[in-house]
């Protein structure tokens, strides 16, 4: 059996999505899985629509995910280049072959033709496909095109009345009907090959054993078959993915807002790599036996378990909920020290914090990020979380004015006011928890009735993380300020 080899093949027209992703993260587990290669190459024909450093930020984004690869524009290989736009002599050699062999004919219709021609077979209920009107031109025809000044494309002669058969790992037997498909262009009249003929000529050329996409990709599939057959080549594996659905359940499309789609902006937000892989692999697969029912892999388990059998017909709803809860369980996985170098851009820009900040407001950050990092569900929701410690005054919560309604309320607050004031040094978690202790033997208030008004009139809120840490990073002034500020308010307050 051949060597096990897949690629993924984006165009440079925009950010890595999460539809490509998937479709790298499955070819590369299978590439990985049976020892073989994996290959990147950057399809760049559709050269208006390509966009600078597109193709930088993909691959940049491939290796934030921790897919990596054997062969492609960064570290060559055997099959180089591994651009299209650099391949167009190998193209136009076996474009040429085609030709002579009559598999291919140039086709002289303009655009305006061939849309008028569309129309018509709409208009009479036809499935559009084009009728072949150059298929069987005279050279007198043909040179009577091109002295009006017509550039012609080539299309692909497809053969009439087969039945293309299409094996695929994930949906079986898939048959098409030739007399369905029609002639199709495979080189435009600038030269650069279509994406169905640079497919086929790139794949076999690079020895492909394995073509991982998805579903949409399963109607070029017949038209590749035959150009494969057409050039002598074999053709590879394949295995077309399901659709992603967006929470609706409907098809999502790039313009779809109810999703963030693209990896740039998942890794901006704070989403760690490890939970992507993981939440994308879920979408259209599943182990079996002993792991089918769970839910959190690693890398490493997931090139042992991965299967392009597993891989599912259905279409796979992407769970925005279930990819919060996985990356906060990455993130409660991961270091406070992880986690806050990840924090530390979010709370600069928003002016939070210093941009360049100092070794003793970086152990403050890490403090801090270390008292929330259980809650976040992606790391820049670190500047709404701890919103309260920027601020000169508490903001109450209906809950935290129901709380400090209490009577027992003042008692309480000016005795934790009197044991601050008289404390000196630094505090630390074990200094808080003795002084309140101190103003519970002087009061008498204890449990729920002492701690629920002190962390209301200092935070505003009724729920919150360590109150002892919380007072500590907060400061000894700032809390003081607060617990006043809510006495002599309290009035105005609870109103």
């Amino acid at each position: 059996m051949a060597k096990v080899r897949t690629r993924y093949a984006p165009s440079p027209t925009g950010h890595l999505h999460i539809g490509g992703a998937r479709t790298a993260l499955f070819s590369y587990l299978w590439a990985r899985k049976n020892g073989g290669s994996f290959v990147v190459r950057i399809e760049d024909t559709d050269v208006e629509r390509n966009v600078a450093d597109a193709e930088k930020k993909q691959m940049e984004a491939l290796k934030w995910l921790g897919i990596d690869w054997d062969e492609s524009v960064d570290v060559g290989g055997p099959h180089a280049p591994y651009r299209s736009m650099e391949r167009l002599d190998l193209y136009q050699t076996h474009l040429d072959k085609l030709l002579e062999g009559g598999q291919a004919y140039p086709c002289y219709c303009t655009q305006e033709e061939l849309d008028r021609e569309r129309e018509k077979q709409l208009a009479e209920g036809v499935a559009p496909k084009y009728s072949g009107r150059c298929r069987h031109l005279s050279e007198e025809e043909r040179e009577a095109f091109e002295k009006e000044g017509r550039v012609p494309s080539i299309r692909f002669r497809v053969p009439e009345g087969r039945t293309i058969t299409v094996r695929d790992e994930v949906r079986g037997e898939v048959r098409f009907d030739s007399d369905g498909v029609g002639d199709f262009i495979i080189q435009r009249p600038d030269g650069r090959p279509t994406y169905n003929f640079a497919v086929v000529v790139d794949d076999a050329l690079m020895e492909i054993t394995h073509v991982v996409r998805a579903e949409e990709h399963l109607s070029n599939t017949p038209r590749q078959i035959l150009l494969y057959e057409a050039l002598g080549f074999e053709p590879p594996v394949f295995a077309h993915a399901s659709l992603i659905l967006n929470p609706d359940g409907k098809k999502m499309s790039k313009r779809d807002e109810s999703v963030i789609q693209f990896i740039d902006q998942y890794r901006e937000l704070g989403y760690l790599p490890e939970s992507i892989i993981n939440f994308l692999v879920l979408l259209g697969w599943a182990p079996e036996g002993e792991k089918a029912e769970e839910e959190i892999f690693s890398k490493e388990e997931l090139i042992d378990l991965f299967s392009l059998k597993r891989v599912s017909k259905a279409p796979a709803v992407f769970d925005t909920g279930k990819l919060k809860w996985m990356n906060n369980h990455y993130i409660k996985e991961s270091s406070t020290e992880r986690i806050t170098d990840l924090a530390i851009p979010h709370l600069a820009r928003a002016g939070r914090i210093s941009e360049n900040p100092t070794g003793e407001e970086l152990e403050w950050v890490s403090r801090l990020v270390g008292l929330y990092k259980e809650q976040l569900d992606y790391v820049a929701q670190i500047v709404e979380l701890t919103e309260m410690f920027f601020r000169e005054e508490a903001r109450y919560s209906g809950e935290a004015k129901e709380v400090l309604s209490g009577e027992q309320v003042p008692e309480v607050v000016e005795g934790f006011i009197k044991q601050l004031e008289t404390f000196e040094g630094a505090l630390t978690p074990g200094e808080v928890k003795a002084l309140l202790k101190t103003v519970q033997k002087e009061t008498g208030h204890k449990g729920k009735k002492l701690f629920m008004p002190i962390r209301a009139a200092v935070t505003g809120e009724v729920h919150g993380p360590d109150l002892r840490e919380t007072i500590c990073l907060l400061g000894k002034e700032k809390v003081l300020a607060r617990l006043k500020g809510f006495l002599e308010r309290r009035d105005q307050i609870l109103a």
